[in-house]
């Protein structure tokens, strides 16, 4: 098993309450997507791990996003951050913050879902697709710009998940 990691670290402060953490998977290497993801023209998309390897830097310090209905991305509704990303097995794990205080009623509806009901989706810039002709979009670059919260069901991948740290 191979494993890549970064982080930025916060100190931690006890009860702090407005920054709750979390963890999730926010998408899987070398594996394609179940469905194509926003901006894909209609095609599933593979992130291949060479990638990923060299995006996972631009994860840090990125925000997380959701959207009314939890069904997918709204970059104007920034309501936490990402500050660790690693890549585990074909796992892109990640770990943040959501800013529980100023977004009360997110954090409630967020914690009232069931085990394993939420996930997670990358926000992308700048990828490079290997062919534009092929059925399935081989990306070979990227650079994150975000992620997003989301019920599992309506993410690209299903794999991904989404929990707040107890």
């Amino acid at each position: 098993m191979r494993l890549e990691a970064m982080a930025v670290k916060f100190p931690h402060v006890d009860g702090h309450p407005n920054r709750v953490a979390f963890e999730g998977v926010l998408t899987v290497v070398n594996a394609a997507s179940d469905k194509a993801p926003a901006g894909a023209r209609g095609h599933r998309v593979v992130l291949t791990r060479e990638a990923a390897d060299k995006a996972l830097p631009s994860l840090l310090g990125m925000a997380v996003d959701y959207r009314p209905g939890w069904d997918g991305h709204d970059a104007r509704r920034k309501i936490g951050l990402l500050t660790e990303a690693s890549i585990v097995g074909n796992k892109v794990m990640v770990r943040g913050y959501i800013y529980a205080r100023d977004f009360p009623e997110v954090a409630q509806t967020i914690e009232s879902q069931k085990p394993g009901e939420m996930g997670m989706s990358y926000e992308l810039a700048d990828a490079r697709v290997e062919d534009m002709r092929a059925d399935i979009w081989k990306l070979t670059r990227v650079t994150f710009t975000g992620a997003a919260i989301l019920l599992r069901e309506k993410a690209a991948y299903r794999a991904t998940s989404f929990r707040m740290a107890s």
